[in-house]
């Protein structure tokens, strides 16, 4: 069995899992109700960073057992559309495990897709995601959803990791398109999971005017407005192309609302405004 070792565990989070429960703890909180949402956005910096964007959108939204979580490409390596289809991957919290039907029907539908796991294995914007997904999926939903895929991994879900160069938006629409199509025809919900920061290294307000043009895209859940404003613009948003592809998905399967949860900048916790990353939180539903 294919086992992918934690790249960031010790830097991005804690590698200690105690600790790691804790620092979730403090992120998360009991949301007096649940979005079932179609897809989110949430940002990848280290937890002291932008855990707690990212901690707001996980509470407030109806996590299923089956995931598709898209990430950006920050070190280069590996193929354009890098998907992993078997095995597991092994965190402080537990093992994740890949959902290897919904991974081979997704192939199957989209035929840039290519198993790679050099893309995967020193990219960290997909792997902090899933101590958040663990940690509450240790508490069972009381109307928890069904979920099958070829077994659950510990905390009771599967998921699908796929990391994406800088591609065309034609790509972008096609490939959110095919994820539309896969996810339709299962019984069970997937919630589409886009990881992505915003605006990198500026002054903390122009990072925040800068941010908030591509956020206007995102809640009119326009993905071609989105792709070009952030190219126009020259905003530094590193999962465009994850969020490109996840709101193309969203409005196949129906959505009809984008909301923005939360909005900081790295300067928020730093004090130091002069060089700062934007982080933003939306549901799709």
């Amino acid at each position: 069995m294919s086992i992918r070792q934690p790249a960031v565990a010790g830097q991005f989070y804690s590698a200690d899992p105690d600790r790691l429960k804790k620092d979730l703890a403090s992120m998360i909180f009991e949301a007096p109700r649940k979005i079932h949402a179609k897809g989110i956005v949430v940002p990848h910096a280290g937890y002291v960073y932008s855990g707690k964007v990212a901690g707001q959108v996980y509470s407030q939204v109806e996590i299923p057992n089956r995931l598709i979580i898209l990430s950006p490409n920050h070190t280069g390596l590996g193929v354009p559309f890098s998907i992993m289809n078997r095995g597991v991957w092994r965190l402080p919290l537990g093992d994740a495990k890949i959902d290897e039907e919904l991974a081979d029907k997704l192939m199957k539908e989209f035929g840039y897709l290519e198993v790679d796991t050099m893309a995967h294995a020193r990219e960290h914007s997909l792997e902090v995601q899933i101590p958040f997904i663990q940690f509450l999926k240790m508490t069972p939903s009381p109307h928890p959803p069904p979920s099958r895929g070829g077994g659950k991994g510990e905390g009771g879900f599967t998921f699908v990791p796929v990391t994406i160069g800088h591609v065309s938006y034609a790509l972008c629409k096609e490939f959110g398109e095919a994820i539309a199509r896969v996810v339709e025809k299962e019984k069970e919900p997937i919630l589409i999971i886009s990881s992505s920061d915003m605006n990198h290294y500026e002054e903390h307000y122009r990072t925040l005017e800068k941010d908030r043009w591509a956020i206007d895209e995102m809640l009119k859940r326009d993905p071609e407005g989105l792709y070009e404003t952030v190219h126009n613009k020259d905003i530094s948003m590193c999962g465009i192309i994850p969020t490109t592809i996840m709101l193309t998905a969203c409005n196949q399967l129906g959505a009809i609302k984008a909301e923005l949860v939360d909005h900081k900048t790295s300067g928020d916790v730093t004090g130091d405004l002069s060089g700062v990353v934007g982080y933003a939180g939306v549901i799709v539903s």
